[in-house]
């Protein structure tokens, strides 16, 4: 067995990969150890899905899901507070079923609450566009094991995702940075606390991917995440022809249109 990013002997490989970070409530979405080696899963961890997670968008997005991490902590994030210079802290944390709200106060601030009056409370909303450099490699590698995911039960299709050099370009650019340049298109589709159609019963969506083959021959990947749409060219550092195949198709997103319309 072969690692599909760094295609070195992952025999001995023990960690399963999660394709969405399990810092985004993935439980399903997981290669078997050895699609993705030992030395890539933690590679991946540390420099790539680390600095996505925990960017300033992604780490109010968390904070106003309440998603947890894999320790079980929420993100804090910084506000402000009406009548005080200074930034606060928000902490949301697990308590059972329920999430409770704390607020770390510097003494000028707690002095400014106490003596009563009216006093406004911001917090950044965040995730409308991913803006850390991070966020084309963090898409790389998700769209690299989704195709290693579609043909696990193909004999030698993992093997496949490996040697076919086409693949080589995004795969060096999710592991090496290599080209440091990969243009993604990104936008909002739906509200991120939203209640979509989920076989039959509503619900709201952490995450969903799906490929997008174009009449041009090229293959896009798209991922949303609470609403936002990312999509990156499987084949190369160019995204010209999804905003053809947009404007050709009224802007509807591949996740919601052809095969998987609403019936």
């Amino acid at each position: 067995m072969k690692c599909i990013f760094c295609k070195k002997d992952s025999t001995e490989s023990k960690s399963v990969e999660h394709i969405i970070p399990e810092s985004l409530w993935n439980t399903k979405q997981i290669l078997p150890a050895g699609v993705v080696c030992d030395k890539c899963n933690n590679y991946f961890s540390r420099k790539v899905e680390k600095p996505f997670l925990c960017s300033p968008d992604m780490e109010a997005l968390r904070f106003h899901q309440a998603i947890p991490s894999k320790k079980g902590r929420i993100p804090p994030i910084k506000g402000i507070i009406s009548g005080s210079s200074s930034p606060i802290r928000a902490h949301r944390v697990l308590d059972g079923e329920d999430v409770v709200m704390n607020i770390e106060l510097d003494r000028e601030q707690f002095e400014l609450v106490k003596s009563g009056g009216s006093s406004q409370l911001y917090l950044p909303m965040g995730f409308e566009k991913p803006t850390v450099s991070e966020t084309s490699r963090f898409i790389a590698k998700v769209a690299t094991e989704a195709l290693a995911q579609r043909v696990l039960g193909n004999e030698g299709g993992v093997e496949y995702i490996v040697d076919e050099e086409q693949f080589d370009p995004i795969r060096h650019h999710a592991r090496y940075g290599q080209p440091k340049e990969w243009p993604i298109y990104s936008r909002r589709i739906y509200d991120a606390n939203e209640d979509k159609e989920i076989h039959g019963e509503k619900g709201q969506l952490v995450h969903e991917y799906d490929f997008l083959h174009t009449p041009q021959g090229e293959l896009y990947f798209i991922l949303a995440l609470y609403g936002v749409e990312m999509t990156i060219n499987v084949g190369g550092p160019d995204i010209e022809g999804y905003e053809m195949w947009l404007k050709e198709n009224n802007d509807e997103s591949p996740l919601y249109s052809g095969k998987n319309a609403s019936s």
